[in-house]
């Protein structure tokens, strides 16, 4: 073992960022999760804030709350900055519609309530 796994993503970040250049589209999906949550967003906020300053343009889904809080309190009184966040949709009582609204970054990814869902759906089964 040569490396960690967080150096081969920040390995493949480069060769990806040496092929890119002002008007590309770089589609992240969960970059930067093999590392902590600090760390990552930290890395995550450095290196779209590079890329989107050289004109590319970055849709990403992302785990990382502190980086899309930090990007949205930076971006949410600027309607030029072309920052959107996107969420699923969740009514006041909890259903999903499974649709993509804009709103804001929330402290949670709702994984307590999918687990609870699901234990409960295996409870009634059994």
């Amino acid at each position: 073992m040569n490396s960690g796994r967080l150096d081969e993503e920040l390995g493949r970040m480069s060769r990806i960022i040496d092929e890119i250049g002002e008007g590309s589209l770089l589609l992240l999906n969960e970059s930067f999760a093999t590392t902590t949550e600090k760390e990552g967003s930290v890395i995550a906020y450095d290196i779209i804030r590079a890329l989107k300053e050289a004109g590319v343009k970055i849709l990403t889904v992302t785990h990382l709350l502190s980086f899309a809080r930090r990007v949205h309190e930076e971006t949410k009184d600027d309607p030029a900055s072309g920052v959107v966040f996107l969420s699923a949709e969740r009514k006041h009582d909890g259903t999903r519609t499974y649709r993509m609204i804009r709103h804001e970054p929330e402290l949670t990814s709702f994984g307590l309530d999918l687990y609870e869902e699901i234990v409960e759906k295996r409870s009634i089964q059994r």
